[in-house]
């Protein structure tokens, strides 16, 4: 990456720069030089370049207007301008200093003096009285469409390998405060590959099946058998009774919800391969505040605010 930032990438900018400015300046006064002759038929018509359209649209031979010729060499002399008060050649910053990142963060001045006394009196309420609360829902709201829609969907359904986030089956904890907790910090979580461990391809399929089983799944009552002493292997972080560990963030096999497929495939692959998932953490790019009020609606999309119980 050195290479990328030295000073001749630099230099080379500002040189494709201005040639490209300067060559079309140059482009322009040499062909304002050339004299058209405007060619007049006997019948008093200016001489078609001979192409038309549309049944008796045709073109004629007419130089091009001055003004429209001096509307080019205006966007030239405002590209110099614009270089000089403004960042564009390699590393110059601009006689004004004007920064993309210095706009963002007077915008979030801006906004956190306007919304931050709201966002306090949120963050210093239990988080399903927010959850409860129609303002900070409909912030919630807006929170999430922005932020985390993008991976669990517009309706935090979730897709292949995105938790669904408007059930009740949760890898680290549905309650509030976990809820949260993941958004902060985030959640990194890793199956190891066990094709290895199990000891032999037809284990792993073995495997398959009775994880299948588990939960209902059609499966080969034979392989079943067979692959269930094997699944203690798996049990240290399932769990013997295979219900998941949400401590470790493992999941629950005996149910139907299966984060990346519950096919026969998908299940022999992720056993064989394992899987690596990152949910990244949002502490320092939204805060402890805005965070809570996006923890709080998350939490309504499977709970109803007024309940005291949680899952």
């Amino acid at each position: 990456m050195a290479d990328f930032t030295s000073g001749f990438w630099d230099i080379y900018i500002v040189f494709l720069t201005l040639a490209g400015i300067i060559g079309c300046g140059i482009l322009l006064w040499a062909q304002s030089r050339v004299k058209i002759e405007v060619k007049v038929d006997a019948n008093g018509q200016t001489e078609s370049t001979g192409h038309s359209w549309d049944e008796g649209l045709t073109e004629l031979n007419n130089p091009m207007p001055r003004w429209w010729m001096w509307l080019f060499y205006i966007t030239i002399v405002f590209a110099l301008v614009y270089l000089v008060l403004y960042p564009g050649l390699g590393s110059y910053a601009g006689k004004l200093g004007w920064k993309s990142t210095g706009q963002y963060q007077e915008e979030l001045k801006k906004a956190d003096a306007e919304y931050g006394p709201l966002f306090d009196k949120f963050a210093k309420q239990d988080l399903k009285a927010v959850a409860a609360d129609p303002q900070a829902q409909a912030i919630g709201e807006r929170l999430f469409m922005t932020y985390c829609a993008q991976c669990h969907g517009s309706d935090a359904r979730g897709s292949k390998g995105y938790p669904n986030l408007s059930d009740k089956d949760w890898l680290y904890g549905g309650n509030p405060e976990t809820i949260k907790e993941t958004i902060l910090n985030g959640r990194h979580g890793m199956m190891p590959p066990m094709a290895e461990a199990l000891g032999s391809d037809q284990d792993v399929e073995n495997v398959a099946h009775y994880v299948r089983s588990l939960s209902g799944l059609t499966h080969d009552p034979i392989k079943s058998t067979l692959g269930k002493p094997k699944f203690a292997t798996c049990a240290a972080c399932h769990g013997a009774d295979a219900k998941g560990t949400q401590a470790l963030g493992a999941p629950n096999l005996t149910d139907k919800i299966w984060l990346h497929g519950g096919s026969q495939q998908a299940i022999t692959e992720t056993i064989r391969k394992g899987r690596d998932s990152t949910m990244p953490a949002f502490q320092e790019f939204l805060g402890d505040a805005k965070v809570h009020v996006l923890a709080a609606y998350i939490w309504s999309l499977s709970n109803v605010p007024a309940e005291a119980g949680t899952r």
